[in-house]
């Protein structure tokens, strides 16, 4: 009786892994597809380079390219280093008509601190109820987990990136957005 189990439970299995899945799930919920219109957003954050701003959507940035990051928490140390990479990298971004923006759980003032204290100049956006975070599947109470999404300027979702590694992951997505910049003007 045993092995009769044993060999329908591996039947089920082998059955469920050749089904292919018409959309990709991951750690935090359904991810986005790649062609799809990115979900609009509208969010408090805080800016170094627009202290007057308060608010960001999506709409904000229509005729640009957006590479969109979420992470779990400002001043921790993967979220330093990948925030780091993008400050780094962020006058190459906005020489390929591209802005980045950073979304977490956390607060304006955290991430008004943040920015202050790493020198940022993207936006960082307060998402605390995971609203926009559940929208790009990002999202496991109470943070926003590490993808990226990279958006075009129709608001077409172009690349993500799932479960990222900050190290590097900054020109990776550069890398990515200026070979498809390109491929298109070819």
């Amino acid at each position: 009786m045993r092995r009769r189990e044993l060999l329908i439970q591996t039947g089920l299995l082998l059955t469920a892994l050749s089904l292919k899945p018409s959309r990709a799930s991951a750690l935090g919920g359904v991810v986005l597809e790649t062609g799809t219109t990115a979900p609009a957003f509208s969010l408090p954050g805080s800016s170094r380079s627009q202290p007057d701003q308060s608010n960001w959507s999506l709409q904000d940035f229509k005729g640009r390219w957006v590479a969109v990051y979420f992470y779990p928490r400002d001043f921790t140390g993967g979220c330093t280093i990948e925030a780091r990479g993008f400050e780094t990298l962020h006058s190459d971004y906005l020489a390929a008509n591209a802005e980045v923006v950073g979304i977490s759980a956390d607060s304006v003032d955290d991430h008004e601190s943040f920015c202050e204290s790493e020198g940022l100049s993207f936006p960082l956006l307060s998402d605390p109820d995971g609203t926009v975070s559940k929208a790009y599947g990002s999202w496991m109470a109470p943070y926003s987990l590490r993808h990226t999404f990279l958006i075009d300027p129709d608001g077409v979702l172009q690349q993500r990136w799932v479960a990222v590694r900050p190290s590097g992951h900054a020109q990776e997505v550069l890398e990515f957005l200026t070979n498809l910049q390109n491929k298109t003007s070819v």
